[in-house]
């Protein structure tokens, strides 16, 4: 299972990112595995995404979003 996903208001856990296909800036800010994050908003045809983080709020694009493993939190 990835980001793209998770639907509005679900969290879950993030298993394990494609370093090479998503942008450094991103893992900076915690999306790194072992980190939870939530889905905050999804805009028109899922893309971007709008989520939460390590207590930030992010925006990214779908196509990111497919390379990063998540194991939802029930």
């Amino acid at each position: 299972m990835t980001v793209a996903d998770l639907k509005i208001g679900e969290k879950a856990l993030i298993i394990d990112c494609e370093e090479t296909q998503i942008p450094l800036k991103l893992m900076e800010m915690g999306c790194l595995p072992n980190q939870e994050l939530k889905i905050v908003q999804l805009a028109p045809f899922n893309d971007p995404i709008y989520l939460e983080v390590n207590g930030s709020f992010i925006a990214i694009r779908k196509e990111t979003a497919e390379h990063i493993k998540v194991q939802k939190n029930d």
